[in-house]
């Protein structure tokens, strides 16, 4: 039995903890805040409850062999879990609505064609084909297996360039971006780029920059589903962790972590504002800027951060609105809708370049059909668009809520007379993300993706030996799914007691 200490309760530490206890090691978890699921928040007021970072869940399997490693049970004995259909609205600046069916590829390109012409379907999919090439390709290395001691191969972009013809083939081919596949494949169809762009977006990638291989993320949603969790995601969280009680896991919180003990060149345990914690094996999930500033002594903007640390200004965060609303949800009410940006350009400005926020973003409205959020005759949803998390100052009066108020303007789309509906609001910008999980400047972690780089990523035992990174920053990136990987991959490695 080996005595393994956690730092971080958030969903990988959480995963981590409930799979090595299984094993038959000791496991203390330190988590600095009083509470445990990291990005994974809630709030509740007036009867009202909301999810404050993910809202939906896609790969349950992963959560699923978690539930079955660890207590021999499947996951819908611990939670109920259901598929959302449709998977998602769109709206679009001309007035185009699109009702996209959950895990139908064949009902997806009808609906395009519906939405946008005979043919559309069929572009929309020879586009999401090849991402189900790159899923075959990296699904191993990439979400499952270890990096490599050598990740040059996953550094390719495994995206099938199709053949060019006529006039094209004079043209060098070079790198594809997300842009080029939708100028080049989707005939730069506004409509079928804004739902492309958006994939990417929503992740706090760039899609004029973030290589075709990110044409796996609409092909994995569209594939395998998008799921939700009743009464919020917050309930799985509160499964993993009652799973790590049953495990005999010990839990400190309110214990922040100071830094990671060190004896004959082997982690051996961590210091924290309440003295020591030794251990045979440290498991770190800490926001990987963070952690290489606390062990080098640099900042974040200088020079000498490896490749495979992020430099924040360059990692989107998100702003929330969550809204408590007058009224029941209609009956027929999309649990997702996306109302695309006005101005595509600006709003990539806005986000990843020198430009103002966009007046009119893209906003990700959720109104689940839950009545344990609410209380009876109201309604909750939640707002959401991705912002820079650095370069905008969310703390200074008066700039959250402006923003807010575009958002809300937004989602009149989606809500017909929301302004009106309204009981109350609360702001959430990427300075609450930073108080509450210690993210650096509250950037949202984001997926691995091959020909990338993995300039974000740390290797799952990057650092001294006994030392193990899991958690949006490592291995492979975040997200519910990825961060649960993350903890399976280090459980493996680390192997029964």
């Amino acid at each position: 039995m080996a005595r393994i200490v956690i730092i971080g309760a958030g969903m990988s530490g959480l995963a981590a903890a409930s799979r090595l206890a299984t094993l038959g090691h000791r496991v203390t978890v330190c988590e600095a805040s009083g509470t445990y699921g990291g990005m994974v928040g809630r709030y509740e007021r007036d009867g009202f409850a909301f999810d404050t970072g993910p809202g939906l869940l896609t790969l349950p399997a992963v959560y699923r062999d978690l539930a079955l490693k660890t207590g021999r049970e499947p996951l819908e004995e611990l939670v109920r879990l259901s598929p959302v259909d449709p998977e998602s609205r769109h709206l679009f600046p001309d007035g185009t609505a699109l009702a996209l069916p959950n895990a139908s590829r064949g009902g997806v390109a009808q609906a395009l064609d519906d939405a946008f012409g005979t043919g559309s379907g069929a572009r929309w999919n020879a586009v999401v084909n090849r991402g189900r090439t790159v899923w075959e390709a990296t699904r191993r290395p990439l979400l499952e297996e270890p990096l490599p001691a050598d990740p040059k191969p996953l550094h390719a972009d495994p995206y099938p360039v199709p053949p060019r013809r006529g006039l094209a083939r004079l043209r060098p081919s070079g790198r594809w971006t997300l842009a080029d596949v939708a100028a080049r494949e989707l005939d730069g169809h506004p409509g079928l780029t804004a739902l492309l762009h958006e994939h990417a977006v929503r992740f706090g990638f760039d899609p004029r920059a973030t290589p075709a291989a990110a044409t796996v993320l609409p092909y994995m949603e569209q594939s395998f589903g998008v799921w939700y969790v009743k009464g919020g995601m917050r309930a799985l969280a509160d499964a993993v962790y009652r799973r790590c009680e049953r495990r005999k896991v010990e839990f400190r919180f309110d214990t922040p972590y100071q830094e990671v003990l060190e004896k004959d060149g082997r982690a051996r345990g961590i210091v924290t504002t309440a003295g020591t914690v030794e251990a045979d094996v440290v498991i770190h999930a800490a926001d990987a800027n963070r952690r290489y500033r606390e062990w080098t002594g640099l900042a974040p903007d200088e020079d000498h951060w490896p490749e495979s640390v992020t430099h924040a200004d360059r990692v989107p965060g998100r702003a929330v609105v969550l809204l408590a609303l007058r009224g029941e949800r209609p009956a027929g009410t999309a649990h997702r809708t996306v109302v695309h940006a006005a101005d595509p350009a600006a709003e990539l400005a806005g986000i990843f370049g020198p430009g103002p926020l966009a007046e009119r973003p893209t906003v990700q409205v959720l109104r689940p059909d839950d009545d344990s959020l609410h209380p009876e005759g109201h309604e909750t949803a939640v707002l959401t668009a991705t912002v820079p998390a650095g370069g905008v100052d969310w703390t200074e009066p008066g700039v959250a809520e402006r923003f807010a108020d575009r958002m809300v303007a937004q989602a009149q789309a989606a809500v017909p007379g929301l302004a009106g509906r309204v009981l109350w609001r609360v702001v959430r910008t990427p300075a609450d993300t930073e108080r509450e999980t210690g993210s650096w400047q509250g950037s949202v972690p984001r997926p691995a993706l091959p020909g990338a780089r993995g300039t974000f990523l740390q290797a799952p035992t990057e650092g001294a030996p006994g030392l193990y990174l899991i958690g949006g920053a490592a291995h492979p990136g975040g997200g519910l799914a990825r961060v649960g990987m993350s903890a399976c991959i280090a459980a493996d490695l680390i192997g029964p007691a």
